[in-house]
């Protein structure tokens, strides 16, 4: 019996059936490949969440505990504010009216040396600023009062409590901070201390920039600065006035001491 081809039937040749065959294993194995990789990932997640389960059961209890003490603190904390800070504050404000009323007429020349000891002890019936700044040392009125204190000390002469008062005073503001720094550089001035004064003046002098303090406290560094003897430090406070204060009052003569320093 003959045989014939089918028409258009052409039987694949070895090389392409070997090439065809390995083309579908290269196939399957990068498929297995990629979902064995898969299942790594999972089971390594896996078993990251039960050995964080893990950790959550065996320490339940403190952390439960640790959650509990941060809400107890922050009730606390919002309940000290409420209850117990806020009144004091307004209580402090109470008290500071007199004293401060005491205090202003004192610093406008009016029976001042009396005017600032009751503006300290308090009378009739008030307190002054040494209680309050001490009854209400947590709030603000209390911190304010040892600034007045430390201010009245010092125009009373008596410049170690001055010291003392205005170093226990903590302020935000810039112009105010550095009023109290120059007033213990003042006070140490008084008690014939050059060395801590200049430390003092160059500290407010430095510690807000503005057309008030600055100048004011730079030229109180140099003539203690000078008077030490350090006339080349004196001469750079007096130049920096000079460069960058020539509108205040402080450089009105400031040439003259720019000469004294050279």
């Amino acid at each position: 019996m003959a045989t014939y081809n089918k028409r258009g039937y052409r039987a694949p040749k070895e090389k392409e059936v070997s090439e065809g065959v390995e083309t579908n294993n290269n196939i399957d194995i990068k498929e297995l490949e990629k979902s064995s990789t898969t299942a790594g990932v999972f089971s390594a997640l896996d078993e990251t969440a039960s050995k964080t389960e893990d950790f959550v059961a065996r320490n339940q209890k403190i952390i439960i505990g640790f959650v509990a003490a941060i809400a107890l603190i922050t009730v606390g904390y919002l309940a000290y504010q409420k209850l117990i800070v806020a009144p004091q504050q307004e209580e402090a404000s109470n008290d500071m009216f007199q004293a401060q009323q005491s205090f202003q007429k004192a610093v406008e020349g009016v029976s001042s040396d009396s005017l600032y000891a009751v503006s300290l002890k308090g009378a009739k019936g008030g307190i002054g600023f040494v209680e309050i700044a001490d009854k209400y040392s947590g709030t603000a009125a209390g911190n304010l009062a040892n600034y007045y204190a430390g201010i009245a000390y010092l125009n009373t002469g008596k410049y170690t409590e001055a010291i003392d008062y205005l170093g226990k005073f903590k302020s935000e503001d810039a112009i105010l901070s550095a009023l109290a720094k120059g007033a213990i550089g003042d006070a140490y001035a008084q008690k014939k201390q050059p060395n801590e004064a200049l430390e003092n003046y160059l500290a407010a002098a430095e510690s807000n920039k503005n057309d008030f303090t600055t100048p004011r406290f730079l030229l109180k560094a140099g003539k203690t600065a000078l008077a030490l003897g350090k006339k080349e430090d004196a001469l750079k406070y007096f130049t920096d006035i000079k460069d960058n204060f020539d509108a205040t009052p402080e450089a009105a003569s400031i040439d003259v001491l720019i000469g004294l320093a050279q």
